[in-house]
């Protein structure tokens, strides 16, 4: 999977590190100072580097857990995310990361623990109020499972802490780990979809919808709790048709009363990472269309953000309850 691994001399000889270099026993090894050497310098090339990403196993020293821009979150008053990992398995054309770094190499941060330690204080300053904790805004939660064992380490800590809350978004099918593990109720995982139209045109390496869907009735069947993730929504002509049999696909299987909730947004992008994903793909006809920009943010023209909301809210209220259904208004 990695011929390559760059790894920050500090954790050389942290366990995780060995465990995780013991799985790829052909790949060359590269130590390094700081994973920035690496992963920050600007003569790089993205697209190339996405054909065959090296990973880089790196200590985390600050920023670790951080408070969620204002509008992101599922009804709680405390709200923060955490990055154990910095890009994506996945190549979603329309998603931010492509435009925020330079590399295409991912980043794992090894030292749990201390992520761990940053949680258990802001939940000591909670004064017993819940906290949610969301994980999957810099990386795919679930995708890299089988090599950071990620959800094997962190949720034993929220299942011992009921007024920690984590959601896990994610794209991926790597749901053997929560398949053997009893359900933590405080532990939602929250998957991602867009229409069959837009997949197939945008989202590349990601698994199909029948395959994601059919992880979900696993989970749900098991009795985890579950989320969908309508965000960010993209615009095509005839979009009403393509979203709507999504929703009809999904709540013909899913049982809709246990889901715990389900949002949407529509696509948002700092103007400087769309114009360096314009550089990366000129010819893609997504950054084509016509789009506004406000407060330094690119979008939809806002009547049809409003539209596209309004429309999709419609739909899934068909199918699912108004107490369950959280509007997402930050970038995709």
């Amino acid at each position: 999977m990695f011929d390559t691994l760059y790894i920050e001399k500090q954790i050389a000889g942290h366990a995780r590190t060995q465990d995780i270099c013991a799985r790829f026993p052909n790949a060359t090894r590269v130590e390094c100072d700081r994973y920035g050497e690496v992963f920050n310098p600007k003569s790089q090339n993205f697209r190339l580097q996405k054909r065959r990403p090296s990973l880089i196993l790196a200590h985390k020293h600050h920023g670790r857990v951080l408070e969620t821009p204002q509008g992101y979150g599922l009804g709680g008053n405390r709200n923060y995310y955490f990055s154990h990992m910095l890009n994506c398995l996945y190549d979603c054309r329309y998603c931010f990361l492509q435009g925020m770094y330079r590399s295409a190499h991912y980043v794992l941060f090894v030292n749990y623990e201390d992520f761990e330690t940053d949680m258990e204080m802001l939940l000591a300053q909670a004064d017993n109020e819940p906290c949610w904790f969301f994980s999957g805004y810099d990386c795919d939660s679930l995708a890299l499972e089988p090599v950071s064992a990620f959800m094997q380490h962190f949720l034993p800590f929220f299942s011992k802490r009921p007024l920690a809350h984590i959601e896990l978004r994610t794209k991926s099918t790597q749901i053997r780990s929560l398949l053997k593990m009893e359900p933590i109720p405080n532990v939602v995982i929250a998957f991602s979809f867009t229409p069959q139209e837009i997949y197939r045109a945008l989202e590349h390496k990601v698994p199909t919808l029948e395959r994601r869907l059919q992880a979900m009735l696993q989970l749900q069947q098991a009795g985890w709790q579950l989320g969908l993730r309508f965000d960010p929504l993209i615009y095509q002509q005839g979009y009403q048709a393509q979203y709507r049999r999504l929703f009809q696909q999904l709540f013909s299987q899913l049982d809709s009363e246990q889901l715990h909730s389900v949002s949407l947004g529509t696509f948002r992008l700092p103007r400087s990472y769309f114009r360096n994903i314009v550089q990366l793909y000129p010819d893609e006809p997504l950054f084509a269309g016509t789009y506004s920009v406000d407060n330094g943010m690119i979008s939809y023209p806002q009547s049809l953000e409003q539209e596209m909301t309004a429309f999709c809210t419609r739909e899934l209220l068909q199918h699912i309850p108004e107490s369950v259904l959280f509007p997402c208004t930050l970038a995709a």
